[in-house]
This record gives C-alpha cells, sequence and structure tokens, in this order.
C-alpha cells in the first residue's frame, strides 16, 4: 500500500497535530516558569510544526510539497537553529 487512505492519513495528521501542540505548550510553560527565549522560542517552532501538519488536511491538500505549506516547517527550523544560536552566542541575552 503506497498510498495511504485519506481518512488514515487524516487521522495520522490529527495525531502528529495534537503532539506538536501538547509540546509545544510545554515549552510554553516551561517559558513562563523560567522566562528562558529558548523554551518560548520552541514553543512557537512546534505550533508551526502543528499547523504544516493540520492544514494539508484542512485544506485537502493532497501533497504539501505542492504548495507553500511545506514553508512553515522551515520556518520552525529556523526559528530553532536562530534560538540555539542567540542562546549559545549572546551572553544570556536569551532569558531575563
Amino acid at each position: 500500500m503506497s498510498e495511504w487512505e485519506p481518512t488514515i492519513a487524516a487521522y495520522a495528521a490529527g495525531l502528529l497535530t495534537m503532539g506538536f501542540l501538547t509540546v509545544g505548550l510545554f515549552f510554553v510553560r516551561f517559558w513562563r516558569r523560567t522566562g528562558d527565549l529558548l523554551f518560548a522560542c520552541f514553543g512557537i517552532a512546534f505550533s508551526l510544526m502543528a499547523l504544516n501538519q493540520a492544514i494539508p488536511v484542512l485544506l485537502s491538500i493532497p501533497r504539501e510539497e505542492q504548495a507553500g505549506i511545506y514553508l512553515l516547517r522551515l520556518a520552525a527550523y529556523a526559528v530553532i537553529i536562530a534560538a540555539i544560536l542567540m542562546k549559545n552566542i549572546g551572553d544570556d541575552k536569551g532569558s531575563r
């Protein structure tokens, strides 16, 4: 079975969306507790990855690489890289 059935694909995308949002909420909680910008950036990145999973199903886009939705994943990875660089290069300007 090379192609997934639409129902199974939608179910899997929903599971991934829920997982990404759950992880994002944990990072937001850690950010609120510590004030460290790294956690906020990770929360934003995981929210973008959740959108990347949900939008193709909600808009009935058969292949995400055919639409600009793939750019959400790129933006999420860019946020993660920028957050790590800010944390390591800066003199701890990322936290309060």
